[in-house]
């Protein structure tokens, strides 16, 4: 257990859940820094390096004071009791090129200290995974039930920072639960849909030439309309949930709705904006409704129609999240439509743009760094490539649809074959 290097003032001792972080499920938000041996060694041997972070991270627990803390979710808070967070070491017995050669999920996995749906009262955890060759990895498990991805990376810039002596103070931001009060759910159990399937988790890269390339595609009618042409991520979209729909839908799928899921985040959108480092969940689910043309795509809405419901989550829209006592009374319908099938929900998240490489702990950026499987199906992540301007898309479908998803032609034709990228 590395405790902070100060106690935490009596004050301090507990920290609020707010209302986002109450409709959290309790997975662990985690990401692995793979760092090649000779970047390492330049610097220090394996067990210096381990106590450098143990060290530093003592240090940074002292300003990110609840994640040394223990989760006490019928209660919605977090004492921070200064019990510490689990650190351990690990051997892997490969070299680190055999993992990232062509990464996997699901054995990035076995390098994080804990499973993504593993529900444990501490909120933090790390993993010191030391390979054959020297290189080692960092994996980083933080309880989504207090932060969302922003904060994560957020707080593991400032760790990095703390371990290469920066001058410069950490500045944190603690204000989510008066920001958002929490509210009475009746009965709503955030955690009652996790690991209900067998997730098979997989990373497709696309290169920034094909991303254009679809992008034209999938331009030509906004622009005949004098609209702007969609993002990177909305045309990435649209061929991803295409490719879903045409390699999944079997005979009598015609009842069936797909419904698209994106994540907004709130910081900019408030009203005064929070700064980057405002620490908790401060991101919000826009839904739609996907409309198909007769080949049974959709080939130029998908992106006009995500922005369109993305806008309506302005300073206005935030106020009354905030006030209003009631939330999403029609939710668990659409649970039990999802459950029953008649429902299809397809879910897009996006790292792009986060500080997912600017982690230097001393001995420069990672050589790579990648998420496990996620334990939700129908979830696809984006993550910009490390260099070249593409993007890592990671998607998470049940072991019957990726069987179908993964074959679909279309698709790897698409998909770069190039390896790490």
């Amino acid at each position: 257990m590395v405790k902070p290097s100060s106690l935490t003032p009596q004050h301090l001792r507990h920290y609020h859940l707010s209302f986002i972080d109450q409709i959290t499920p309790q997975i662990n938000n985690s990401m692995v820094y793979f760092f090649n041996a000779d970047d390492v060694t330049d610097k220090f041997n394996i067990n210096e390096a381990s106590d450098v972070l143990k060290k530093s991270l003592s240090q940074v627990l002292t300003h990110y004071y609840p994640l040394a803390g223990r989760l006490i979710t019928n209660n919605l808070v977090v004492d921070c009791n200064d019990e510490g967070v689990p650190y351990v070491e690990t051997r892997v017995r490969c070299h680190l090129s055999t993992v990232i050669g062509n990464p996997s999920p699901a054995d990035v996995r076995k390098l994080l200290p804990y499973d993504m749906d593993e529900i444990v009262d501490t909120v933090l955890g790390v993993q010191f995974n030391v390979f054959d060759c020297g290189g080692i990895a960092v994996g980083v498990s933080l309880s989504h039930k207090i932060a969302d991805a922003l904060s994560y990376f957020e707080f593991i810039k400032s760790w990095a920072a703390m371990t290469r002596g920066e001058s410069q103070p950490i500045k944190t931001h603690f204000q989510s639960s008066s920001l958002f009060p929490t509210k009475d759910l009746l009965g709503y159990d955030p955690n009652s849909h996790i690991g209900n399937h067998k997730i098979v988790g997989k990373r497709f890269v696309f290169e920034a030439s094909v991303i254009e390339s679809l992008r034209t595609k999938y331009s030509r009618k906004v622009i005949e309309e004098g609209l702007k042409p969609p993002s990177r991520l909305e045309v990435l979209s649209t061929f991803l949930l295409n490719r879903f729909i045409a390699s999944t839908k079997e005979e009598g799928d015609k009842k069936k709705i797909d419904m698209v899921t994106s994540t907004v985040n709130l910081r900019t959108r408030m009203d005064p904006p929070l700064p980057e480092y405002a620490f908790g969940n401060y991101y919000w689910y826009v839904q739609m409704f996907s409309t198909l043309d007769e080949k049974g795509e959709n080939n130029d809405d998908l992106g006009r129609q995500l922005k369109e419901e993305i806008n309506k989550v302005d300073s206005d829209f935030i106020v009354k999240l905030r006030e209003s006592k009631e939330w999403n009374p029609n939710r668990e319908d659409m649970a039990k439509a999802i459950e029953k099938g008649e429902l299809v929900p397809v879910t897009f998240t996006s790292l792009c743009r986060f500080p997912v490489y600017e982690v230097d702990f001393g001995w420069g950026n990672p050589t790579w760094t990648g998420p496990p499987t996620w334990k939700f199906k129908n979830v696809i992540v984006f993550k910009d490539t490390k260099s070249g301007g593409g993007i890592e898309a990671y998607v998470n479908l049940t072991k019957d649809d990726m069987a179908k998803f993964e074959r679909d032609e279309e698709l790897l034709a698409h998909v770069s074959t190039k390896g790490l990228k």
